[in-house]
């Protein structure tokens, strides 16, 4: 009774696992009908042989279920070439799917067998199929393009990372040479993963980047963005130097090192900077206007003007620069004010408000030449008001006010 139960399962276990093998013939034959490929069917087939116990750690099984992404990239790629549409996601999708089913398939094909050899039977596919996701700039680096298009960062980076994983697989035997064109699809890698918010691996990368001497604009910007991001402001700040010497015609480091001495209230080291990068473009007005506005937090009243009219002569019809020059003027008024505040003597007291009153009138003709650039801004209305009040130009103040309402 025993023997017979026995042979029913044995029986049971080679009929359920000759159906499994069918499967896997049913998909590899759906999938390679050159005719008219079936991938569904092919894939509703393959996946029972996957989830079935006789079958599901066969290499066999998983190099069919690698082989179906395969063809159906082949296939939409064949359209390009016919310049037929074609599913760009599907084929990167199918691309995706196929590199892990066989780097399962690979990894079974490499297991000893009962007699503890190793025997694999797909190596030589799997090879010259991982290789051509590599080596053809259509597959895996025009996908990882498609999806950073489409704000898919993290599949991105998946798929950049996938392409950097094959020239490393035991599989290629080093045969794969890592030139620069492998360390700039790394580096878009890092761009991705940064973009993805995965800063942990974008900081990896960068830096093994510079480490592996790829460096390059690119990867010095992004790194030492990676450094803000971990708030590390001294290695940060040592990049920026680096990348300012390294690169001295890419004016972002210089930029960076003076914004960020400006937000951490480190004026003087903002202006030497500053007057560096004049020296290197003498022609872009924003340093003079950044310099200018520099100066009006130092109260320097003179080299702000001189900064600002600098501004001016470049950019002649930019009216925030006249506005900002007419700031000047009456900030230093203000300062005057409060410094004639102080004296207690009448008469030195009317001489110094007169003083400030000729201050405040030099401030009107910037505002009016701003307003006169941008005839709708409150912001250069609103100063002008207060200027004309304090010198009781009551007509003109008047008229302000009344566009200053029709504009509110």
């Amino acid at each position: 009774m025993k023997k017979i139960i026995l042979l029913l399962i044995l029986a049971c276990s080679f009929s359920a696992n000759y159906a499994q093998k069918a499967n896997v013939r049913k998909a590899k034959d759906k999938a390679l009908n050159g005719d008219k490929p079936d991938f569904v069917g092919a894939r509703d087939a393959i996946k029972l042989a996957l989830n079935d116990s006789t079958t599901k750690d066969d290499a066999e099984t998983w190099y069919v279920a690698g082989l179906i992404g395969n063809k159906q990239s082949e296939g939409e790629y064949k359209k390009a070439i016919l310049n037929i549409k074609f599913d760009t996601l599907s084929k990167g999708r199918a691309i995706i799917e196929s590199y892990h089913y066989l780097v399962q398939a690979n990894k079974l094909d490499n297991m000893p067998d009962s007699k503890g050899k190793v025997k694999p039977k797909y190596a030589k596919e799997i090879k010259t199929i991982l290789k051509d996701y590599y080596n053809d700039q259509h597959n895996l680096v025009e996908y990882g393009g498609y999806q950073y298009g489409k704000q898919d960062f993290r599949g991105a980076f998946n798929t950049f990372q996938i392409y950097l994983d094959i020239p490393l697989m035991d599989l290629m035997n080093k045969e794969i040479k890592l030139d620069s064109v492998y360390n700039r699809i790394k580096y878009f890698a890092g761009v991705s993963a940064s973009a993805a918010n995965m800063h942990e691996k974008a900081f990896s990368i960068f830096e093994n980047l510079i480490e592996n001497n790829y460096k390059t604009d690119g990867v010095y910007q992004n790194f030492a963005t990676e450094y803000l991001v971990k708030k590390d402001t001294v290695n940060y700040l040592k990049i920026l130097k680096d990348g300012n010497v390294r690169f001295p015609k890419q004016p972002w480091y210089m930029q960076s090192l003076i914004n960020y001495y400006i937000h951490a209230n480190k004026t003087q080291d903002a202006l030497t900077y500053l007057d560096s990068a004049i020296q290197l473009d003498p022609k872009f007005y924003q340093y003079y206007l950044v310099k200018g506005q520099l100066y009006l937090t130092l109260e320097n009243f003179d080299e702000a003007n001189n900064a600002l009219n600098k501004a001016i002569e470049l950019n002649p019809k930019n009216p925030d620069l006249y506005a900002e020059l007419g700031r000047s003027y009456y900030n230093k008024a203000v300062k005057m004010t409060l410094e004639a505040n102080k004296i207690k003597d009448i008469n030195v007291f009317k001489k110094e408000e007169a003083k400030t009153d000729e201050v405040l009138k030099l401030a009107i003709p910037y505002y009016l030449k701003a307003i006169e650039l941008k005839p709708k801004d409150i912001e250069y209305k609103t100063p002008l008001k207060q200027i004309y009040y304090r010198l009781q130009m009551d007509k003109e103040y008047e008229a302000i006010t009344k566009e200053i309402k029709a504009l509110s």
